[in-house]
């Protein structure tokens, strides 16, 4: 059934037209815009390395394997002309992240469906075994030519990690999906740069399949074009065992989702995010665009055709969609600036500011635009730790907006990104600060006590910001993508504060079980509460003494001693507890961090 929102007019063209600048623009330093441009090289380490290579070579050709077999045993389908259709090489993304269900980080499905216009559309749906029988979705939409879904599963599995159901799918005409629409609607979506369309309608059209379920089998829309329906095709294919007849994990889906996407899929989102009232947050990755599917106001994208069948569905949306920009020093291909660069990329979230809307524009230094999909190519520049940043905060963003937790938002007001010491490690200046200083990165936003922040510069950072995070160590999506299904989020150690453990508690004391995360033997456990000593163990179990603290909530401190495969390792991470009741009894009770 085609759903209608009540539509006004959304943010208009004014939103990405620059204002006239108060002052003039600071000059141009070239060595130091050399050695910013530089940092567009860091991420071919990764894969240049013969180890890096091997691996690249290996999963090349385990899927171009893959992709003759799926085009032999399944003819129907045309993805051979699009651009990266055997994800290989520059197409495989990263290589690392292989493998994901067979060496048990997780559980994935190949799902084919039929987008409204007659293409077959392919992706996968990822989760873990391990987790509530409940959980939100996130459906990520990918960017335009060579941006297969594989360069997003980075993103996808870190999220499945933190607790989601994700759809990854191939918009038409990208990575495995059809180049062309069924008649009369083959040339609806294509190309897709130009139409737009499967960046838009697409999305809907992955948003109808991520919903379905067995009593509601997935029955894709009618095309834009002509009003035709495709329906009986879907149906054929489910019969014949082809298409997936709906979400394979919509037993563990709760209802309440999210939506990502990059660059064009960026667009997209940023319009179908505020115009299906399913959506409850957006992530827009390079960048935040209008509540419309009309030109973007900077050329690029350039917005959807029309749609004559449904005229309705182009209309301007009336969202109020909380929704995170983000975007890099670099656009595509990232060149060096020339001279000092415009202050363009916050207009889009600060107009959401001015309407009331949660939002923020994280900008990251020395990044560009391929930053946000991982292309092992070094003719595609892209930062070492840009995707862990991105990973960091699109999860924080759907954990406050979509799983609606408060304690999100500790780890949005993180300052862990201005002191990331793996960045230190690679920047000429040793600066482990990630975040643009030619581009201000901003939060604005409402605390989980309804108190608004408004951060408008967080690499200068703001009183807001805090170590205190709730995560122990250094964070790595590759990290967390390969702890296995059921320890929790990891990073590096297996040691995860909780952002949702907020105990209440009534007892003198609490007993603290560390286990042996990941394998590691705890060696030393150290308890504080501010300057003060409140439990101390050598082993992986210690009891924290609460007796005397003060009532109404407070923070525990535990600084952890690790051993592992000879190596000694130094984490902390923290508890938060409040009282509930006077402190009478002298029993203890287990908490495990």
């Amino acid at each position: 059934m085609r759903r209608r929102v009540t539509v006004v007019a959304g943010l208009a063209a004014a939103v990405l037209v620059a204002a006239a600048p108060s002052q003039a623009a600071p000059t141009l330093n070239p060595l130091v815009e050399a050695q910013n441009y530089a940092k567009t090289l860091e991420r071919q380490a990764i894969y240049t390395s013969v180890g890096g290579q091997l691996q690249l070579r290996d999963v090349s050709n385990r899927n171009l394997a893959a992709a003759l077999k799926a085009q032999l045993t399944d003819p129907e389908r045309e993805f051979v002309s699009d651009l990266c259709w055997n994800g290989s090489d520059g197409c495989a993304g990263d290589a690392r992240l292989y493998d994901w269900q067979a060496k048990g980080y997780g559980i994935v499905q190949p799902v084919l469906f039929t987008a409204r216009d007659g293409a077959t559309l392919s992706g996968h749906v990822w989760a873990t075994r391990a987790g509530p029988a409940k959980r939100p979705g996130i459906v990520i939409t990918n960017g335009s030519v060579q941006a297969d879904e594989q360069m997003y599963w980075y993103a996808a599995q870190a999220l499945a990690k933190a607790g989601y159901v994700v759809l990854t799918w191939d918009p038409q005409g990208q990575g495995q999906s059809d180049t062309f629409g069924a008649a009369p609607d083959q040339r609806e979506g294509f190309p897709a740069q130009t139409d737009g369309r499967p960046f838009f309608d697409g999305t809907e059209d992955a948003l109808n399949f991520f919903f379905s379920t067995p009593t509601h089998p997935y029955v894709p829309e009618s095309s834009c074009s002509s009003g035709t329906s495709h329906a009986g095709k879907q149906a054929r294919r489910v019969v014949a065992g082809l298409d997936a007849a709906y979400n394979p994990y919509w037993q563990l889906f709760s209802g309440r989702v999210g939506l990502a996407g990059h660059s064009y899929g960026a667009a997209g989102v940023s319009y179908i995010g505020q115009w299906d009232p399913r959506v409850d947050a957006i992530v827009a990755w390079d960048n935040l665009g209008q509540q419309s599917a009309g030109s973007t106001g900077q050329g690029f994208p350039p917005g959807e055709a029309g749609c004559p069948a449904h005229p309705g569905d182009r209309a301007a949306a009336t969202g109020t969609k909380p929704a995170l920009g983000m975007s890099a020093d670099y656009f595509l291909p990232p060149t060096p600036n020339l001279s000092y660069p415009a202050q363009t990329k916050s207009l889009a979230s600060q107009e959401y500011t001015r309407r009331g809307i949660d939002t923020g524009e994280l900008v990251i230094r020395g990044g560009s635009h391929l930053d946000f999909s991982f292309i092992s190519n070094p003719a595609f520049g892209a930062t070492l730790r840009g995707a862990d940043l991105i990973d960091w905060y699109t999860t924080a963003w759907f954990d406050k907006y979509v799983k609606q937790d408060p304690t999100a938002d500790r780890r949005l007001l993180t300052d862990r990104w201005r002191h990331d010491g793996s960045e230190a490690a690679v920047d000429p200046n040793g600066d482990g600060n990630m975040f643009s200083f030619y581009h201000p990165s901003r939060l604005a936003f409402t605390l989980a006590d309804g108190t608004k922040l408004d951060c408008e510069d967080l690499r200068g950072g703001c009183p807001a910001l805090s170590p205190d995070d709730g995560y122990a160590g250094e964070y790595s999506y590759v990290a967390l993508a390969h702890s296995p299904d059921g320890s929790g989020p990891a990073s590096g150690t297996g040691l995860y504060a909780s952002g949702a453990a907020r105990a209440c508690t009534s007892r003198r004391s609490v007993v603290v079980h560390l286990g042996r995360p990941q394998g590691a033997k705890v060696v030393r456990v150290v308890a504080t509460v501010g300057k003060r000593t409140v439990g101390r163990a050598r082993g992986a179990r210690v009891t924290v003494r609460l007796r005397g603290l003060p009532r109404g909530a407070y923070t525990v401190r535990l600084r952890v001693t690790l051993r592992r495969r000879g190596r000694t390792l130094h984490v902390s991470f923290t508890r938060r507890y409040r009282t509930c009741a006077p402190q009478t009894s002298k029993k203890t009770v287990s908490r495990s961090p």
